[in-house]
């Protein structure tokens, strides 16, 4: 069976980003920096990819230039437990970087992520058609999405 991973694509940043990522999860390690050779593209001894695991996932940074930049049609999801999680997750990655709404952030390398604790699906989702309803429009005033906030509006 065939593997799949990200692979991202950096200007010159990417050793950086994926220490910046390892720092955050958990369970998480540089794999492997392959540094360019004489003669390549780029400095010499600079980074040229870094594999890294991120709480399990093996992901790929690429120092490949200013040609190519992220958008939001690209996102990695956390899901988060509680609180605690969605706190701790969204404030390191939005430092120097820039939030969004409805758990939506850029980090400071341009990379989108949401930062979603399991209690938005368990209001958004519920049984409760009204509910639901007041969770949806809580969401979305929410820039970092707030546990109390969505159960008090689907409780009503």
């Amino acid at each position: 069976m065939p593997k799949i991973h990200p692979f991202l694509w950096f200007d010159t940043q990417a050793e950086q980003a994926i220490a910046f990522y390892v720092s955050i999860f958990p369970n998480s390690k540089v794999l492997g920096v392959m540094r360019n050779p004489p003669g390549a593209p780029g400095p010499e001894g600079a980074a040229l990819t870094v594999d890294a695991e991120l709480d399990g996932l093996r992901v790929t940074g690429l120092n490949g230039g200013p040609t190519y930049r992220f958008s939001e049609a690209v996102s990695f999801v956390i899901d988060c437990q509680d609180q605690a999680e969605v706190d701790h997750y969204w404030d390191s990655l939005v430092e120097g970087g820039e939030a969004s709404m409805c758990g939506w952030l850029k980090d400071r390398y341009g990379l989108s992520w949401q930062v979603v604790p399991k209690q938005l699906f368990e209001t958004i989702g519920g049984a409760d058609a009204a509910g639901r309803q007041r969770a949806m429009a809580a969401m979305m005033q929410m820039r970092k999405l707030d546990v109390a906030k969505l159960q008090a509006a689907y409780t009503g």
